[in-house]
């Protein structure tokens, strides 16, 4: 297996058409935006593949035009404007001005000015190498997009690749010996330019596996098998489905008499927990979970360790004294040890894939060779063979690390404010292109029982790149449901829920991610980037390209016991809540308050969710058997659901077999009031017409909608309507084979319903908690007719009440424009 670890493609050398050079400088102009610059007293520059840098040579060279004299260079491209004294690298001999209006004042990096500041006005930051102890807030490092349109990565003391599938360290001289190696990105306020380009020259987001978007238990704390197998299926009874099975440190020896060290770090199964390893592993197979371990590497394999003598004579070690076999991830041949013999006999007892809890710093024996991206490099691709899509669980180790998938963010404080920062700190980190974090969803330790927090926390988790609750060693933190107090139970099961029936959406976001460059989370100003709302609302993300989320953070109102959150929703005509159905103008901000049964998370005119039709997925996120789609009609819209093979639930392929990647393609005409759906579409052929699906379709916030206008064509199919749900209608499609095309005409035009809002304020003001005659108040100002909304919400603001009760009337009353035209909103009472 040490082939496969090092096959590693790059293309480090860049086009020499690109570069210009000097005695001791050196210019990749890598785009006409992205410039490499390099200092080097010694007149040697690097060609090798960093941890950064792994594709150099990007094909084309962008057109630019060179002046030099002795006294200096000029570089322009269509973008930027450097120039350069060629004298050493400083602050007034190396400048670039960055094209465009991109502020009032200009644009012009200068050479060591601290762009990357965080915190302050000029970098939105990207991300950081953990949360541990974190309570609210953390310094994160710059990502490679700013405000001012420019933002640099400086690549000096990175660790290097040898293109012989082994790594090197850098020259000496780095950064304070003025040897230089740094990457300036100006794209202005183009950002998703800058993030492709940075894909470009760092490699892509691979496509993480499918059941990795699926629920992750984890606890730390001291499982027996038996016990373990139990609470699977204590799950699996109260219908909250689970894809991954995650053991913390506890799995191997840790305090026994045996172990000579501090326990963190092991390799032998406990005996006296999990007796049976390997039919404690398949058990969890059966039940469709992958498995993971938790590993602290740095103690390596002393000798109490079963593999000890196996793992030395691969070595050729003496054993004779017992020593410790120290962990050294710069020697080839231990590395070669640690996974062909050490990992690997633990991963044929059922082990899937690896925690690798790294938490020892950036040193090692040789300067520059940072332990955790030796960890996080092999072992991915390590986990790539027998066909697998590799995956590992893993710190980040700086910009280069998302192609190294899942990111363990570190042992969060429980408390409100690591809530309110997890995800801002998420959607920044996909600036430096790092699109899948996992949070101890919960918070890990301290901090105090909530169950209002632990909610919203795991809320927020479900709509977060992986959902994986976890807890401490303690008495009080684990993080089942049924720990929590009813209300709060059923909240959670509800949304874990979801969170399976969203795998179709995510794993189609997961693929988009993978080739389009376009991470699930972004950053609202990623598509507004001049929109200062888009900016300060940090908290606020894209979900994919058909959602967005405003999480709830803070504590729930008291009187009205609703949670609320500032939203701003950009200008791109109507957004409907997918939980509450309401309707809302875009190009605003305001306010939204929800009961902690919902969550605020929008779709905009024209989008298309696929969900797995069950209410209650099975086990291990596979492809589902029927499919649910939520539909928002207003403008046109298209989304293709993608599915592989190997996720099928009756997949028998094994490693390095054929497989099959299918999409299945969804168009929304908003002029003819058409959904078309299918046919299949395979990488391999024709579509297999045998299987058979049932397809729901709901259309959501628009409920005129009548049986006999809607239409199903191309084939015979059985259709249906329910309106048994509040907010919309759906359509029933039963039997559609793989290889037919589904055509759903509801008729011209369709626009999403006017809501008659009295009811739900007349439901909402009955569950606050405050005086009666403040209710009557607050209601007759929504149930008088003949008012105008402005009547209206003059009424509103002179009853003298808490800010908070009277918002969320506000909410409602001006979601909708089209509100002020319902016939009780008049003052003659008829309809316009």
């Amino acid at each position: 297996m040490a082939e496969l670890r090092s096959h590693f493609p790059t293309r480090p050398v860049a086009n020499p058409k690109a570069v210009v050079s000097g005695e001791k400088y050196r210019f990749t102009v890598l785009t006409d935006a992205l410039i490499r610059y390099e200092y080097a007293p010694d007149g040697i520059f690097e060609d090798r593949a960093s941890t950064f840098a792994i594709n150099r040579d990007l094909g084309s060279v962008p057109d630019f035009e060179t002046y030099e004299d002795e006294s200096g260079l000029e570089i322009i491209t269509e973008r930027l404007h450097l120039t350069y004294d060629k004298q050493p690298f400083s602050s007034s001999g190396l400048v670039v001005d960055v094209k465009g209006k991109i502020t009032n004042w200009g644009s012009q990096w200068r050479f060591g000015i601290d762009e990357n500041v965080w915190e302050g006005v000029e970098n939105f930051g990207g991300t950081a190498r953990t949360l541990d102890g974190v309570d609210g807030r953390c310094k994160l490092e710059g990502g490679i997009i700013g405000r001012v349109g420019y933002a640099t990565i400086d690549d000096s003391v990175s660790m290097l690749f040898d293109g012989n599938g082994w790594v090197g360290s850098r020259r000496p001289g780095g950064i304070q010996g003025k040897r230089i190696d740094g990457y300036l990105f100006a794209y202005g306020l183009r950002y998703k330019e800058a993030i492709k380009a940075f894909y470009a020259v760092s490699g892509k987001q691979p496509v993480i596996p499918r059941w990795a978007l699926g629920n992750w238990w984890s606890r730390y704390y001291e499982y027996r098998a038996g016990e373990y197998l139990s609470l699977m299926d204590l799950f699996q009874r109260e219908k909250v489905p689970l894809s991954v099975a995650v053991l913390d440190m506890d799995w191997h020896y840790v305090h026994e008499d045996r172990v000579t060290t501090a326990g963190w770090t092991g390799y032998t199964w406990n005996k006296q927990l999990f007796p049976d390893p390997k039919g404690f592993c398949e058990a969890l197979h059966k039940r469709r979970l992958k498995v993971t371990l938790n590993d602290h590497p740095a103690d390596g394999v002393h000798a109490f360790e079963d593999v000890y003598e196996r793992m030395a004579k691969f070595m050729d070690f003496d054993t004779s004294q017992k020593k410790p076999i120290l962990f050294n991830p710069t020697d080839k041949t231990f590395f070669d040890a640690f996974f062909d013999v050490l990992h690997r006999e633990l991963e044929e007892d059922g082990v899937d894939f690896w925690w690798i809890d790294w938490q020892q710093g950036t040193f090692s024996r040789i300067p520059g060779i940072d332990p955790l991206w030796m960890l996080n490099h092999f072992h991915f691709l390590d986990n790539a063979r027998d066909g697998k899509r590799p995956i590992i669980f893993s710190r980040y180790g700086g910009p280069g690390s998302h192609r190294y998938p899942v990111g363990f963010s570190g042992d969060t404080r429980a408390s409100w404010a690591s809530l309110d920062f997890q995800p801002e700190f998420t959607a920044t980190a996909s600036n430096i292109g790092y699109g899948w974090w996992s949070h101890d969803i919960g918070g890990h330790m301290l901090g105090a029982k909530d169950d209002e927090l632990s909610t919203r926390w795991l809320q927020y988790g479900v709509f977060s790149p992986i959902m994986r609750l976890h807890s401490t060693l303690s008495e009080w933190q684990s993080k089942e449901p049924w720990n929590y107090r009813n209300e709060f139970e059923e909240i959670m099961k509800k949304f874990l829920r979801f969170r399976h029936r969203m795998i179709p959406y995510l794993y189609s976001m997961n693929v988009r991610a993978a080739t389009e460059d376009e991470p699930l989370v972004q950053p609202l100003y990623w598509q507004h980037p001049r929109a200062q709302d888009a900016q300060h609302n940090k908290n606020q993300y894209f979900f994919g390209s058909e959602l967005m989320v405003a999480p709830i953070t803070k504590p729930r109102h008291l009187q009205t016991g609703l949670g609320t959150v500032k939203a701003w929703l950009p200008p791109n005509g109507r957004y409907v809540d997918i939980f509450t159905g309401t309707v809302y103008d875009g190009g605003r901000i305001l306010n939204l308050y929800r009961q902690l049964t919902e969550y605020p998370v929008f779709a905009s005119e024209g989008s298309i969710i696929p969900l797995d039709a069950a209410e209650v997925p099975v086990n291990g996120g596979t492809n589902p058997k029927d499919y649910e789609l939520f539909v928002v009609v207003g403008k046109d819209g298209k989304f293709s659901i993608v599915e592989d093979s190997r996720d099928d639930p009756e997949d028998k392929i094994t490693g390095g077999q054929a497989y099959e990647q299918r999409q299945i393609p969804i168009t929304w005409t908003q002029a003819e009031g058409c959904l078309r759906i299918g046919p299949v579409k395979s990488d391999v052929g024709a579509a297999d017409a045998k299987p058979k699906r049932d397809w729901k379709v709901k259309f959501i916030s628009c409920s005129g909608i009548e049986l006999e206008n809607a239409a199903v064509v191309d084939f015979d199919a059985g259709i249906s309507m329910d309106r048994s749900m509040a907010g919309g209608c759906t359509i029933n499609i039963t039997d559609v084979p793989s290889d037919k095309e589904v055509v759903i005409e509801i008729g011209k035009n369709p626009q999403l319903d006017i809501l008659d809002i009295k009811e739900p304020v007349r439901s909402m003001i009955n569950g606050f908690q405050c005086r009666f005659d403040i209710k009557d108040k607050l209601f007759e100002c929504i149930k008088e007719d003949g008012l105008s909304i402005a009547a209206r919400s003059s009424r509103l603001l002179a009853v003298e009440v808490d800010e908070k009760l009277v918002g969320p009337v506000f909410e409602l009353l001006l979601a909708d424009s089209r509100l002020q035209h319902m016939s009780h909103f008049l003052p003659d009472g008829s309809l316009q």
